[in-house]
């Protein structure tokens, strides 16, 4: 099979970019053994309901010491347990049976590695939280029913999700909070299902959970960052004679229709929440001006921004950061940095998000050198450069072909306690294979293992193109067969499926690699 035809047909479905969502709780939580009789009494309750438990009826857990801590090799038992998961998707297949040679050594934060290792296989992972949940003295951590929920959310798994959420409510054993309600309202908001996710909201009452005006918003977050505000003003105006909206609620809806450019409608909100005698607070204000910005109506932005304290209101670094923000889009450098110099008046220090976004400008108009001094400028105050910031540059060198420059700003990455990822990789390799310096490729490649780095299907993708490009054939390529037994280990079905490409001797392919995999973000 061609490797184009591999990763066009197959990419989308084994490697999604959605980063893991913040609300899960700390690593660090308390684990619960399911089946304990005593545990409904220290349960928090939620709007004067007492949650509900969860137990499956096949767990028959008493104890908990034997699954604590962490098997000291986990993270090559995740790796194995995860590439188990991507073979046995089938609901005919006997997971449970290839997983329990690995019955001794699961922890909860094995669990927890692997639910998040597997976000894009639902339907497995849901098999093996119940194959781990039956297990002789082990206890899920509310972390892995939290990453569970979200998993079948990202694989659009939601009747399991509701199967799931209904055996916990029928077994008694496991407490449903409102926060599993607001992973499901971002699930089937993420997935263009706002319709389903404000019905989520009203199912609450039938788990014993009283909406209110918190999970109003969380709901009403969860639409808007989705870009269906449409639906979220709407189910807003039926329901809120229920709840005392705040100024809060204002905001989230007054941002999303500044996001959709309707300034008209963020407008109205904003005379309405007036009207309700909310007293208007810095974050509402912000909201108004980020949704001028976001129009480019910057006169307008820059009027109101001068109300401010007249009203009692002291501009903090997001309502400067909004004008960067908005210069920016408009090609307005020179007003960029007349913010900057306001801020730096007022003693603001701006987030490494807006740094990065002023870096990308400048790097957009060949101001490389000033870029850097951005950098330095985020060091020394103490806002922490991360990837976005270096590999914003990189892509700068990389299109020039600037070999040395590269190379020198990712050891100053290092230098700075900041890891190269994918991209940063991705863009070096694509230039070293570009510029024909292959003695380069084969280091950068054999450092990565040094660096923890588990290379991607479009990284192992650049070297099958830049090699093939060299010799010609893929046997040639790989005859140590060094890069065929670091893609056999790969958790991927999609790799391996390559690395048997590659050892079957199959007549080399040819990659549009650029054209397939763009490092879209830094260019």
């Amino acid at each position: 099979m061609a490797i184009r035809t591999l990763l066009r047909s197959r990419i989308v479905h084994y490697f999604s970019k959605t980063l893991f969502h913040c609300y899960l709780s700390p690593p660090k939580t308390t684990q619960y053994c399911l089946s304990s009789s005593s545990f409904s009494s220290y349960l928090p309750t939620c709007n004067g309901f007492r949650g509900y438990m969860f137990m499956s009826s096949l767990t028959e857990a008493k104890t908990k010491p034997e699954h604590e801590s962490s098997d000291p090799s986990s993270p090559d038992l995740v790796n194995e347990i995860s590439r188990i998961l991507s073979d046995y998707r089938s609901p005919h297949h006997d997971i449970e049976s290839a997983l329990n040679p690995f019955s001794g050594r699961i922890s909860t934060d094995v669990v927890e590695q692997v639910l998040k290792r597997c976000k894009n296989l639902g339907f497995s992972a849901h098999r093996f939280f119940i194959w781990a949940q039956k297990l002789s003295g082990f206890c899920h951590s509310r972390v892995s029913f939290h990453i569970l929920v979200d998993t079948l959310g990202s694989s659009k798994q939601f009747p399991l999700i509701w199967d799931f959420l209904v055996e916990m409510r029928t077994n008694l054993s496991w407490e449903i909070t409102p926060e599993i309600f607001w992973i499901v309202f971002r699930a089937y908001s993420r997935a263009g299902l706002p319709a389903d996710a404000i019905r989520a909201f009203n199912k609450m009452v039938d788990f014993g959970i009283k909406p209110c005006l918190v999970d109003l918003d969380k709901l009403l977050l969860a639409l808007c960052k989705r870009k269906h505000t449409k639906q979220a003003q709407e189910f807003f105006d039926k329901v809120k004679g229920d709840f005392m909206p705040s100024v809060k609620t204002y905001s989230i809806l007054i941002r999303g229709w500044g996001e959709l450019g309707e300034v008209a409608e963020a407008q109205k909100l904003f005379d309405e929440m007036l009207e309700r005698g909310c007293s208007v607070d810095l974050l509402a204000y912000n909201s108004i001006l980020e949704s001028l910005c976001k129009t480019g109506k910057m006169d307008e932005a820059f009027t109101s921004f001068t109300k401010m304290r007249s009203i009692g209101l002291i501009p903090d670094a997001y309502t400067y950061s909004i004008f960067i923000h908005g210069y920016c889009a408009v090609d307005d450098i020179h007003s960029v940095f007349r913010v900057l110099d306001r801020m730096r008046r007022y003693k603001l220090v701006p987030n490494a998000f807006t740094y990065n976004c002023i870096i990308k400008k400048l790097c957009k108009t060949n101001k490389v050198e000033e870029a850097y001094q951005l950098i330095d400028e985020m060091i020394s105050g103490e806002v922490r450069p991360d990837c976005w910031s270096y590999n914003t540059i990189l892509a700068s060198h990389c299109d020039r072909n600037e070999v040395n420059s590269a190379h020198r700003l990712i050891s100053r990455m290092e230098q700075n306690n900041c890891l190269p990822d994918k991209h940063t990789y991705n863009m070096l390799l694509k230039m070293l294979i570009r510029v024909g310096r292959f003695d380069r490729v084969e280091k950068v490649w054999e450092s990565m293992e040094d660096r923890n780095f588990y290379p991607s299907v479009s990284t192992y993708a650049v070297m099958v193109h830049g090699f093939c490009q060299k010799k010609g054939k893929l046997e040639e390529a790989y005859q140590t067969e060094i890069l065929a037994d670091k893609m056999e280990r790969s958790t991927s079905r999609l790799i391996q499926e390559l690395t048997n490409v590659m050892r079957g001797n199959k007549a080399c392919v040819k990659l549009k690699h650029d054209e397939e995999y763009p490092d879209e973000s830094f260019e």
